[in-house]
């Protein structure tokens, strides 16, 4: 295999035939891996607790929470595709055609996301209410969409081999696993104590046949407004941290394939030809299911741990574990997928959280038994962090090698995948309001019909296990195997082969 000449070098030289790429080095791949932590962070933060937060803590009713979700969600659908092909058709700068979209969007990205988590004042309507937190969250998730697409288009021009690039995405995935961990952690034992607090208070109205409010519910209520508050600053400030560590220490790396350029091809033409490739789609498809399984689960947990399964002060424990069990997992998924191949370990992977489900809506009241079970679905996550991500550039390289005219799309391929993450997330939180509307839930009451816990078990197993079967069904047709990839990897050889032939002759 012959090496293509480095950023820099002639153009009129190729590498020593036989040599092999070299390899990315230790402190780029992780610098890049920390890179991702701020979209995990605030992710999971809003993921967790965004929901109750409307409901429990903005006193938002049902309907109201799932229309912000709703239209935020309608945003993103135009902002990821539009910021992906604006990064595609920007030119390349001094400091690079990606990494100027991620720092310059950080700090409104930051100022969005304090914003996001501030109560207005009660005085104030309850549409106004409503509009406020619809601008918040819709600005957060544009800037969160100039970071997040163009950061995870760097996964294509890190250099290094085939091999190095999947290195580099676990490293990632497990960093991002961790910053799931630190945000729900941070955000989870901050405000914890607080919604425990009000579950209290809530029980003693019971024993004296109130259900409404009382001076102590309304302290509480305004101590837990102010947790979340400083729970935002926090996570931005690691926000900030981590974009300084990607500006400073990774270095965009141009290949054959994908040189950086700006893309010539206009948007819709674009559009179709990436939608148009089979494998990316049945990967869209695929990675949509599962991702919307997980995050119904994720955004209705808490609220099944406080109201249905006896957990209430003590859901923030179990997230750590189920967190801490999806970190110390990426390295063995990475292993297994290594030595079986991708589809057979997504395939495994996503079905050990099948059984979880099912027990945790079947026993309640019982710590341990959920510590297990959130162990499982630990594991499982873990697979739905590294598989899809690692199976993206694989498809992507395939579509290069297909369409060797289509260059520097990569980042409209990425986007409509972060498009298809945040729409799952916004898509299942949208869900679950919007049935708690219509079982009944009331924002501040102390207890609730026999409906709404009934619903709380249905989106709690049922239905992410109907989408995770879709998902596995989807992911068991994905055309690109570990045949498929080797062909692959021999094609870009001769690819690279080729050029460094023309180059001498030329």
């Amino acid at each position: 295999m012959s090496e293509l000449p480095q950023e820099g070098a002639p153009s009129g030289k190729t590498a020593v035939q036989g040599q092999a790429q070299p390899m990315l080095p230790l402190c780029r791949k992780v610098c890049y891996a920390i890179g991702g932590s701020p979209y995990q962070m605030t992710g999971s933060a809003l993921g967790f607790f965004l929901q109750i937060f409307l409901l429990d803590v903005a006193q938002l009713k049902p309907f109201h929470a799932s229309l912000i979700l709703f239209l935020g969600q309608a945003w993103d659908a135009v902002t990821d595709p539009a910021i992906g092909f604006l990064v595609s058709r920007s030119p390349r700068r001094k400091f690079g055609k990606l990494i100027p979209w991620i720092a310059f969007s950080t700090p409104f990205g930051v100022t969005f996301y304090c914003m996001l988590w501030f109560v207005p004042f009660d005085t104030i309507s309850v549409w106004q209410k409503c509009l406020w937190y619809l601008v918040m969250y819709c600005c957060f998730q544009a800037c969160k969409s100039c970071y997040h697409v163009p950061y995870s288009s760097l996964t294509m021009f890190l250099g290094g081999s085939q091999r190095d690039r999947d290195s580099a995405t676990a490293y990632r995935m497990g960093v991002e696993v961790f910053s799931t961990l630190v945000g729900s952690g941070i955000q989870g034992q901050i405000v914890g104590s607080y919604h425990a607090s009000m579950t209290q208070i809530c029980t003693a109205l019971n024993r004296t046949l109130q259900n409404r409010t009382s001076a102590g519910l309304t302290d509480t209520l305004e101590n837990t407004r102010r947790a979340y508050t400083i729970a935002s600053v926090a996570l931005s400030s690691l926000y900030v941290l981590s974009c300084l560590v990607l500006v400073f220490g990774v270095k965009e790396q141009p290949g054959p394939l994908s040189p950086l350029e700006k893309s010539k091809l206009p948007f819709f033409r674009s559009l179709r030809v990436i939608l148009a490739h089979r494998s990316y789609t049945h990967l869209l498809c695929a990675f949509l299911l599962a991702s919307l399984a997980f995050q119904v689960t994720q955004g209705i947990f808490a609220f099944y741990c406080t109201h249905a399964g006896g957990m209430a002060g003590r859901f923030q424990h179990l997230v750590l574990i189920m967190l801490v069990t999806a970190s110390l997992s990426i390295p063995v998924w990475q292993c297994v997928l290594v030595r079986f191949g991708k589809k057979t370990t997504v395939l495994v992977g996503l079905s050990i959280v099948i059984p979880a489900l099912i027990v945790i809506t079947q026993v309640t009241h019982n710590f341990p038994v959920f510590v297990v079970m959130v162990i499982m679905a630990g594991c499982s996550l873990a697979v739905l962090y590294l598989l899809p991500w690692s199976m993206l550039p694989d498809a992507v390289d395939d579509f290069r090698l297909k369409n060797p005219n289509c260059l520097n799309l990569e980042a409209f391929f990425y986007s409509f995948y972060v498009f298809f993450n945040k729409f799952a997330g916004g898509l299942a939180l949208g869900i679950s309001t919007m049935s708690l509307h219509f079982a009944g839930y009331k924002a501040g009451d102390c207890t609730h019909n026999p409906s709404v816990i009934l619903t709380l078990k249905i989106l709690m197993a049922p239905v992410p296990i109907i989408l995770l079967l879709a998902s596995m069904v989807t992911f068991y047709f994905y055309p690109i195997n570990e045949e498929r990839r080797r062909q692959m990897k021999v094609e870009m050889e001769a690819f690279e082969q080729g050029r460094g032939e023309n180059a001498n002759s030329g």
